[in-house]
């Protein structure tokens, strides 16, 4: 470039010597253009603002990744089905260690977001509690499902059982009816649907019934010897229908007390002797310890339901209460023998986060013994779940197209709200839409709430529209959609709520709608998404029992 612009410099000289310019004249012009010839050899600055080159490397970045970016659809059945099928994830895909999930989620706590979805397809026909069979053509030998016949428990027991068409124990089943058989102390964490019920209560009444053969004591000297503790009415009706219909051929007495009730009704339960087994929600109980309709000296049996609801901060201090009424054993030897101290047996489906606080206090708590399924705090793989990016206004017309897909295949549906005003509302909305409902929540009174989820289980009516209260061990085996209308505060919340579908024994093809309208419930999607795709257990959930702090454990008097 500059031996060009040295060329057109002596090309401009020799025209102006030709013509006729003087020598000053020429000399002047020469410098002219050596000043201009400079100033065109500086290099020109052009300024970009810094917001353009951001945009311009963030465009880069995306382009390149088109390119860079590694399919997660294989053939076969797909795990993740999105709106956008670029975001598909297939059952045969695996995340590597480092590799981040590309998230359907990730953008919708922008409004152009609205009407985005995606569903995790279930990938298994059965619940992972049912034990597998193997089959006769996959070259290995044929192993025979177990039955309740393993466990060396009262033969009416097991015709009982058979009675109900119930066979063959789950997994859950199988690890805690023997240790609890032993006088183990228990803590069995598992997922909804297992079986847990059963398997607290099979033990406790064949103990009860070997026990009341070798006592001399009648019916009106014997004090309670067994106690379950639920967390609403509505489970412990259900407790108590399954307890006394396994324990009907020999006689033992099961009573039910829940809250809500004034204490005339409570004194009527114990008017005819004390029963074998009793079940009560927490506040009812401490009634009747306070007012000595009953004892909890020659307790042996002490089970504590739905453990994460009653070690949560509700209702800690009332179970510390109910505990000091009792003596809980902290060895093994002191669960066998004619004086006994109680057994204890703390069942969940997620596990509980208070439970060395409040524990620590009655028993050692390397006595428990804990029993965690594999699939303990993950999303169940025979379930389907949608998550729906909507408008809170367009709610309740998702909703209603739902319901009326659910009537065509006659399901029966369970819609959850997160407040009482909202289970309201909501039903007066669906009653101007024509759809046949019930309402459960807490705020009800006894006497309406009493009667109002058997009638749903009995299929008096296909929609039933509650709060929490409904997520926590009810049985819902005819439940076949779920639909979380406001979306769960937590992990667990979800994790109980999706449970009251695809349980054992109950009808395949279940599936949970959720609809996602804050920004708050996206960042809970977004944790169960991620969960979902590398297949792993939901986040900053409790795992172990946590040990009491010093500080905890010494209070200044």
């Amino acid at each position: 470039m500059q031996s060009v612009n040295i060329g057109r410099r002596a090309f401009l000289i020799s025209k102006l010597c030709s013509s006729q310019l003087g020598w000053g004249q020429i000399a002047g012009v020469s410098a002219g253009v050596r000043r201009v010839t400079t100033a065109a050899l500086q290099p020109v600055v052009i300024r970009i603002p810094r917001r353009m080159q951001e945009r311009i490397e963030n465009i880069k970045q995306m382009q390149n990744k088109k390119f860079d970016k590694l399919p997660t659809v294989k053939p076969g059945r797909l795990l993740i089905k999105c709106k956008n099928p670029q975001l598909n994830q297939s059952v045969g895909y695996t995340l590597g260690k480092f590799e981040q999930p590309v998230l359907t989620s990730k953008g919708w706590k922008s409004n152009k977001a609205l009407g985005d979805y995606f569903s995790i397809n279930s990938i298994q026909s059965a619940p992972p509690s049912v034990l597998k069979q193997k089959d006769e053509g996959d070259g290995s030998a044929s192993v025979p499902q177990k039955t309740f016949n393993c466990f060396n428990i009262c033969p009416e027991l097991v015709e009982t059982l058979h009675s109900q068409n119930i066979i063959h124990p789950t997994t859950v089943q199988m690890q805690t009816i023997t240790k609890i058989l032993k006088g183990r102390n228990i803590l069995c964490a598992a997922e909804t649907g297992s079986g847990k019920t059963l398997a607290y209560l099979l033990p406790i009444i064949h103990r009860l019934q070997a026990d009341r053969q070798e006592e001399p004591f009648t019916d009106s000297e014997r004090n309670i010897r067994s106690v379950v503790i639920v967390p609403s009415r509505e489970l412990a009706e259900q407790v108590t229908s399954v307890a006394r219909s396994i324990s009907k051929p020999f006689g033992l007495v099961v009573k039910v007390v829940g809250g809500g009730r004034g204490v005339g009704n409570i004194k009527a339960a114990f008017t005819h002797g004390q029963p074998d087994v009793l079940v009560a929600t927490p506040g009812a109980l401490l009634k009747a310890l306070w007012k000595r309709f009953i004892n909890l000296n020659e307790l042996n049996f002490l089970v504590i339901d739905e453990a994460d609801t009653m070690f949560d901060e509700s209702f800690a201090g009332m179970l510390e209460n109910i505990l000091s009424h009792t003596e809980v054993a902290s060895r093994l030897s002191e669960t066998v023998g004619l004086v006994r101290k109680a057994q204890l047996v703390v069942v969940g489906a997620t596990f509980p986060g208070g439970v060395g606080q409040v524990l620590s206090k009655v028993t050692d708590l390397a006595s428990m013994v804990t029993v965690k399924s594999r699939m303990l705090h993950h999303l169940m793989p025979h379930v389907k779940q949608t998550f729906l990016r909507v408008k809170g206004a367009d709610k309740i017309l998702e909703l209603h197209q739902a319901l009326k897909k659910a009537e065509m295949e006659h399901k029966g549906v369970l819609v959850f709200c997160n407040s009482a005003s909202t289970v309201n509302w909501l039903g007066y909305s669906l009653e101007e839409m024509g759809v046949r409902h019930m309402r459960l929540q807490g705020e009800m009174p006894a006497t309406m709430r009493e009667g109002t989820f058997k009638n749903f289980q009995k299929g008096n009516v296909d929609v039933l529209i509650c709060t929490d209260i409904a997520s926590r061990g009810l049985d819902t085996q005819r439940v076949g959609l779920i639909v979380n209308y406001d979306f769960p505060e937590t992990h667990t919340d979800y994790i109980h709520r999706a449970g009251r579908v695809g349980r054992a024994g109950g009808s395949e093809g279940g599936e949970v709608l959720s609809f996602v309208t804050h920004p708050w419930d996206v960042e809970l999607v977004q944790r169960i998404e991620t969960a979902a795709r590398r297949r792993t257990s939901l986040p900053g959930m409790e795992s172990e029992i946590q040990k009491p702090s010093h500080e905890t454990d010494f209070k200044e008097i």
